[in-house]
């Protein structure tokens, strides 16, 4: 007996409620689908379905068979859908959410060499700090920093994100160094208030022991790029990851201070929905930024 064969007609007569049709509908003899279900009956010594000259119904074994084996040949094809998606080239539109400054410094610098390597693919980018719903948005993924909430999404993650507590020279020069982040208490500090937290500052120290700071100043921002430029101005004392400030870092127009505080756990994680896991196009994106960035990416590596 073909199994398989067996299972599929059995589906399909269930579907239908009609051999003749389930027959039809597999391109097959009223016959041979009548000796598939007949064998599986067989092979479980079950009746599933009760044939009367008038009506063809499941029975209770019946019922609760014909679910469970929809339930495989459905991930059956599921399993082969996936394996055709792989060897099809990438082709189509990617709808992409990523924050703000992370998307104008790097990701906007990535998806040009992108579409140039795949030309059947078009990108559409929106840029917010703000948390996007991917499904109820319709976005195929998402780039997010720092920790990810617990979701039913799948997470790649594409490159360590390291932050830094910065000044510019100037203003050290003016107001001291802090030593140990209890020092920051004494300084003006330029707080990012999208952070749940704004004005408090997260360390560990070097016993590996979280440490909250509280912290004051003139300046707030939803922005990261609008608190580099308030630090480089002599500001104040900013707490940015170094994708946004490590060119000002190598330059010497920020000193880095308090790096031994620093918490070392974060990362961009490329997030998307199962929906779209297997799809050739989002496949490829993801693989492409994390060979794009990598484990030590060039924003690190300049300072």
């Amino acid at each position: 007996m073909d199994r398989l064969a067996s299972l599929t007609a059995f589906v399909r007569v269930a579907e239908t409620g009609s051999f003749s049709e389930a027959a039809r509908r597999l391109g097959m003899s009223k016959s041979v689908i009548s000796r598939q279900v007949a064998a599986l009956e067989a092979e479980l010594g079950a009746r599933l379905f009760q044939r009367t000259t008038r009506s063809l119904t499941l029975t209770e074994a019946g019922h609760g068979y014909v679910e469970q084996v929809s339930r495989i040949l459905a991930d059956l094809e599921a399993a082969d859908a996936s394996v055709s998606r792989l060897q099809a080239a990438p082709r189509g539109r990617i709808r992409v959410s990523a924050p703000m400054s992370f998307g104008f410094l790097h990701l906007a610098q990535a998806i040009p060499d992108f579409l140039k390597r795949y030309p059947e693919v078009a990108i559409d980018l929106a840029m917010t700090d703000r948390f996007v719903d991917l499904v109820e948005e319709g976005f195929d993924l998402a780039i997010r920093l720092g920790k990810l909430a617990d979701s039913s999404l799948i997470a790649r993650r594409l490159a360590p994100v390291r932050m830094a507590v910065c000044a510019s020279p100037d203003y050290l020069e003016a107001a001291g160094t802090p030593v140990v982040p209890g020092d920051l208490a004494h300084h003006a500090c330029l707080s990012y208030s999208l952070w749940s937290a704004a004005d408090s500052w997260h360390f560990v120290t070097p016993d590996g022991k979280d440490q909250q700071v509280e912290i004051k100043g003139r300046m707030r921002a939803n922005n990261g790029d609008a608190l580099r430029v308030a630090a480089l101005k002599g500001l104040g004392v900013c707490y940015l990851p170094t994708f946004i400030v490590g060119a000002d870092l190598q330059s010497g127009s920020l000193v880095s201070v308090l790096g031994d505080f620093m918490p070392k756990d974060r990362a961009a994680h490329a997030v998307y929905p199962t929906s779209r896991h297997l799809s050739p196009k989002v496949r490829a994106f993801v693989d492409f930024l994390s060979e794009w960035f990598g484990h030590a990416p060039y924003w690190d590596l300049v300072w």
